[in-house]
């Protein structure tokens, strides 16, 4: 009964594991609705300002900001959003594929590529492949703030402004629903009109004038547009850091949930074999002793 011995011992340790694989994926679907209710909160914040810079740049302003000026790209900048914890499925593997079929687009025009990493899965990613990590930004927990990035978007946003990268890019997981989770690569700056946002705005606002405007601004142009242009790059990081918690969480219950049905199925496995090993070591002992009571006779 050795080889039966060393099955029962294999079955209690996936059982074990099992447990805790159950564990993990109640601890999941319950951050999981708490990941989505933060993530509906700010959508709407976030889509509202993101139609308004996108009106914003198709007008004809008396000031123009260095974000909606569009330069010739020699450097280019990425905010790459994973998460801090793995076991979460092929969520972060499939955001770095997605990113780094994009990156070959720019290697080979041979322009410098620079990060700006949140989340430990991405910042060891480019620690070793390779790349040029300028800011990076750790353990933000299940619950961001937006207070907590503004710091790491500064570095960007200052890069920005003195030359050093001509276009950055917002790289996270968009969260559609508890089994798909699609990688998502959006233009940051330079901010361009969007004909399809600003024709969906006009609809809703019942604009009719041809999409050439210029704005009243108080107290001024500069001051105004400066902290509304910063105001919208933070928004859109945050947005996408907290889509990316909701992404995680999902994948993650997703992945628990499949490890605990495939550990229940090498149990019934086990237990087949157990139960047959055993029957076999019964069978042979009765074997034994109908033969020695057959010599003994």
């Amino acid at each position: 009964m050795a080889g039966a011995k060393e099955i029962r011992s294999k079955i209690k340790s996936i059982k074990n594991t099992q447990k805790i694989t159950r564990a993990m994926e109640m601890v999941a679907a319950s951050k999981m609705r708490r990941a989505q209710e933060r993530m509906r909160a700010s959508r709407p914040y976030s889509d509202r300002i993101r139609a308004v810079v996108a009106h914003l740049s198709t007008g004809r302003l008396e000031y123009h900001h260095p974000y909606l000026v569009e330069r010739e790209p020699k450097r280019v900048g990425f905010i790459v959003i994973s998460t801090d914890r793995g076991l979460c499925g092929g969520l972060n593997a499939n955001l770095f594929r997605t990113l780094v079929q994009h990156m070959q687009d720019w290697n080979t025009k041979q322009i410098p590529l620079e990060f700006c990493t949140i989340g430990r899965k991405a910042e060891g990613f480019f620690r070793r492949h390779g790349g040029n990590i300028i800011a990076s930004l750790v353990q933000l927990g299940d619950k961001p703030g937006i207070q907590d990035v503004i710091g790491t978007v500064k570095v960007m946003l200052d890069a920005y402004d003195l030359g050093e990268i001509d276009r950055l890019y917002l790289v996270y997981n968009k969260f559609i629903n508890t089994v798909r989770q699609e990688p998502q690569i959006e233009l940051l700056l330079p901010i361009l009109p969007n004909p399809a946002l600003v024709k969906a705005m006009a609809s809703e606002w019942r604009d009719q004038s041809g999409y050439s405007w210029d704005y009243i601004y108080e107290p001024a142009a500069k001051e105004l547009l400066e902290a509304l242009l910063i105001r919208y790059i933070e928004s859109q990081v945050y947005q996408g850091i907290v889509e990316n918690v909701a992404c995680e969480q999902a994948a993650r219950m997703v992945a628990m949930k499949n490890a605990t049905e495939n550990a229940q199925d090498l149990i019934s496995e086990l237990q087949l074999i157990y139960n047959k090993a055993r029957q076999a070591a019964i069978t042979r002992e009765l074997s034994e002793i109908v033969a020695g009571a057959a010599a003994v006779g």
